[in-house]
């Protein structure tokens, strides 16, 4: 089967909780080589959105294709196709670095020389040698994301899912994350949600923003600085942030 243009589909979601409208519609799409910043407020639907893309909530209504393969009939042929990063990076925090991505390699079907092998590669892919032996409650919070980008990306898939990965994280540790997920999103197809602004600006070839269940912009990160009014100098993305996700703003723009 031919890979799709789009790595990354899903048209028409929806989710709702009894009367609540978590999600109305929502129509995603990344290509390979670009980083996706899925961006909204507090209750925007982006969590929900984002569990939807993984299978691990199932839409009411809509479909999600990960390079070429449906999410509803044949999940797992999907699951192989994307590596997963939950928010905060959850993980064996008593067991070493190696260990854990053995044990992730192992979870995956991997078995012999061929788990030693991944191990080896997503370590190197990181740059995570220095603490390979330590135990995941030592590291620090960046080294941890870093722990956990690695077993995203132990079967070498060609999308990312990455969930608010550099929260938490000073300015160093974000920088370092950031760099990383600029190099693997050159040829890979990654999704990352963040509520930090200068995320986009510094990772993301495209934004996605949501607001009440439904998209309110998508365009690259320069799109959106047009769309900031004259006069407005400081402080530009919070501005048009704030007007797109406003109670009384328009649902689609």
């Amino acid at each position: 089967m031919d890979t799709p243009a789009n790595l990354i589909q899903a048209t028409g979601l929806r989710k709702s909780f009894g009367t609540l409208e978590a999600v109305r519609g929502i129509d995603l799409c990344v290509a390979r080589g670009e980083v996706l910043g899925f961006l909204g407020p507090n209750g925007a639907g982006k969590s929900t959105t984002m569990r939807m893309l993984t299978g691990f909530l199932q839409p009411d209504a809509g479909t999600v294709n990960i390079a070429g393969v449906d999410l509803a009939t044949d999940p797992l042929g999907a699951k192989r196709n994307f590596g997963y990063l939950p928010e905060g990076a959850p993980a064996y925090f008593e067991m070493r670095v190696e260990d854990f991505l053995a044990f992730s390699a192992r979870a995956r079907g991997y078995r012999g020389a061929d788990v030693a092998r991944r191990v080896n590669l997503a370590v190197a892919r990181v740059h995570l040698e220095p603490c390979r032996g330590q135990r995941i409650e030592t590291l620090s919070k960046g080294y941890k994301r870093r722990t956990g980008i690695a077993q995203a990306l132990l079967h070498d898939p060609p999308v990312l899912i990455l969930d608010e990965p550099t929260d938490g994280l000073d300015p160093n540790q974000k920088f370092e994350v950031r760099q990383l997920v600029r190099d693997l999103g050159k040829d890979r197809a990654i999704i990352l949600s963040t509520h930090i602004l200068e995320e986009v600006e510094a990772v993301c070839t495209r934004a996605v923003i949501i607001n009440r269940g439904r998209m309110v912009f998508d365009g690259t990160p320069k799109e959106l600085d047009a769309r900031v009014p004259a006069g407005v100098a400081h402080n530009r993305l919070d501005h048009i942030f704030r007007t797109l996700t406003a109670v009384n703003s328009k649902e689609r723009a």
